[in-house]
């Protein structure tokens, strides 16, 4: 088994890491935008996980699986979402063009994380509140490695009613935030020093630094990477000013 993963400030990649180390499982575990997902996906036996946005699947997501669509005939794919509030049917939007393309789903979990949208106050939370988000994430995760060791695979968002609670819930009220890249992601030219941290981690490519300076095009897909991780705060998406810079290290110390 392998896992395929897209997380923005770490919350994902934890909880991959996490459920791969209790269920004994021996492989890869690869982000989506490395080289490295071609040998990943020759195992016939799959783990994918990423962020929920607005009870969807991010963009980038739904492009691999789209590019890759020969490739899923026949494979066992389990899926893990993670969200900061609601996620509706966030594994089943992946998992019906999964199974599109042939594949089989053989299980689903949608696991609460500390939110990583660090320009909507509204969603801030204190230090002490994420670290209990992250142990009963963690403690999650051990369950559910327990009941898949025995064959009981959770299947979390795979559900008719799930679907119907994802769509009214979320996203047909922000669907056109999902249905492709965005071009929303603002770089602020006199807060950035071009350092190019943003540029070197965005998973699309869609930073460059170009006359000293941190430049975006359309191709974000959400993630939140880069806004959390600039070291000069210059960059915001959804909101105008950011308020804080979450990531799984910071939040689970």
């Amino acid at each position: 088994m392998n896992a395929i993963y897209l997380s923005g400030t770490g919350n994902t990649k934890h909880i991959t890491e996490l459920l791969f180390s209790e269920i004994g499982a021996k492989g890869n575990i690869v982000p989506i935008e490395s080289p490295d997902v071609n040998d990943a996906l020759k195992d016939d036996e799959l783990i994918i996980s990423y962020p929920t946005m607005f009870s969807n699947i991010p963009y980038l997501v739904r492009d691999f699986i789209n590019k890759y669509a020969a490739d899923w005939k026949g494979k066992k794919i389990f899926l893990i979402t993670t969200m900061g509030l609601f996620a509706g049917d966030g594994t089943g939007c992946a998992a019906r063009l999964l199974k599109k393309y042939g594949a089989e789903i053989t299980g689903g979990l949608q696991i609460v994380m500390p939110d990583s949208i660090g320009d909507c106050k509204a969603l801030k939370k204190s230090h002490e509140q994420n670290k209990e988000i992250i142990r009963k994430a963690d403690a999650r995760i051990i369950e559910a490695a327990g009941q898949m060791k025995t064959g009981n695979n959770p299947r979390e968002g795979l559900s008719f009613w799930a679907h119907l609670a994802g769509l009214f819930g979320q996203r047909l009220w922000f669907y056109n935030k999902t249905t492709g890249y965005t071009d929303k992601l603002k770089i602020d030219p006199a807060k950035c020093v071009g350092c190019g941290l943003c540029a070197k981690n965005c998973p699309t490519n869609n930073i460059v630094i170009k006359d000293g300076k941190a430049t975006a095009s359309g191709q974000c897909t959400m993630c939140y990477r880069c806004v959390d991780f600039c070291p000069k705060q210059a960059i915001t998406l959804l909101g105008k000013k950011l308020y804080e810079q979450p990531c799984y290290e910071k939040n689970a110390k």
